[in-house]
């Protein structure tokens, strides 16, 4: 198919997606076979629901071709069928290019490339990757196949899963939960609404809230403050440029480091040092504990506790008077 013209282009509900078709001529051969001809036979093979069978019967065709396909359901409000087809059939490596991004949803199997603004009322979801080079409010569910790039700002009214890296240039507000199955970047505040779940790093370059859980497999870099309704737990280091508040646990697996105060509502565990421009406080009843990962031999240089006075409770780890060396 042709690509769409140079100029504004609005997806209104009724509109076609009409992809750009640029992959390796090897995948897109295999992909195309895949993809064009879907059969009655086939649908059914896959046990769909009742009134979704239905609705493709209706349609009288014998074969159908995919992203036409999930267009038509998209149009008729049929947006978890769509979904659920794109979970049963996969990604193609079709690609959507448009100037401008306007519609109430959005189901596209391949890459979808907005050189704009993006304004999806409903669920945008996409077989592989979303490249917005403006920014970006999703008004329900943001479904990601693949890596995610936002040049300017993103707000998601319901959930976020990206399934590769995720970049954000300005501020990222997600009203219900994230997740995130690789690395996480955002260039300014990061806002979750509900659990944040990050399977790589998580680096935001100024205020981090998280209304639940903070949950990240790599380290957590935060420019400005720190601030979580729940327990913070990161596999690796945690690094905060103001101060750090969780209402739950704080566990990590490498070292703390804020540049204000350290106060959590349960325990605060390291694996290795404790350091805080401010004070350091668990919740009442709780300890506090540094070098759990550390042997004894090396608690002076690799689990100090250094801060602004004594933390009560101090369970393990080697306090520090002055500033000591940083984690």
């Amino acid at each position: 198919m042709p690509p769409f013209p140079s100029g504004e282009i609005s997806l209104a509900p009724c509109a076609q997606c009409a992809p750009t078709r640029s992959p390796p001529a090897d995948t897109a051969i295999a992909s195309a076979a895949a993809a064009t001809d879907i059969t009655r036979h086939f649908i059914r093979a896959k046990r769909p629901c009742a009134d979704g069978y239905r609705w493709y019967l209706r349609r009288q065709e014998g074969a159908s071709n995919y992203q036409a396909l999930l267009d038509d359901l998209v149009r008729e409000g049929r947006v978890d069928d769509a979904c659920w087809m794109l979970d049963q059939f996969g990604p193609t490596n079709d690609v959507l290019e448009v100037d401008h991004l306007e519609t109430d949803a959005l189901v596209f199997a391949g890459n979808v490339h907005c050189r704009g603004s993006a304004d999806v009322d409903g669920v945008l979801r996409t077989g592989r990757s979303l490249r917005v080079q403006g920014g970006l409010r999703v008004g329900g569910a943001l479904r990601v196949g693949e890596d995610l790039r936002i040049a300017g700002a993103a707000r998601c009214d319901g959930s976020a899963r990206i399934h590769g890296d995720a970049r954000v240039g300005w501020s990222l507000a997600v009203a219900q939960r994230l997740q995130c199955m690789g690395s996480l970047r955002v260039g300014g505040e990061l806002d979750g609404g509900a659990t944040v779940q990050i399977d790589g790093h998580c680096t935001v370059g100024q205020d981090l809230r998280a209304m639940d859980a903070l949950d990240c497999n790599g380290s957590i870099k935060v420019g400005g403050h720190l601030h979580c309704d729940a327990e913070v737990q990161a596999t690796r280091g945690l690094q905060v440029a103001g101060d750090l508040d969780c209402k739950g646990h704080l566990q990590v697996g490498w070292g703390v480091r804020a540049g204000g105060h350290i106060h959590a509502g349960g325990a605060i565990r390291a694996g290795e040092s404790l350091w805080a421009g401010e004070t350091i406080a668990a919740g009442e009843a709780y300890g506090v504990y540094a070098g759990l990962d550390v042997p004894l031999p090396d608690w002076p240089h690799s689990a100090q506790v250094c801060a602004r006075e004594q933390p009560a409770r101090l369970l393990s780890g080697c306090w520090t008077e002055g500033l000591g060396s940083t984690p």
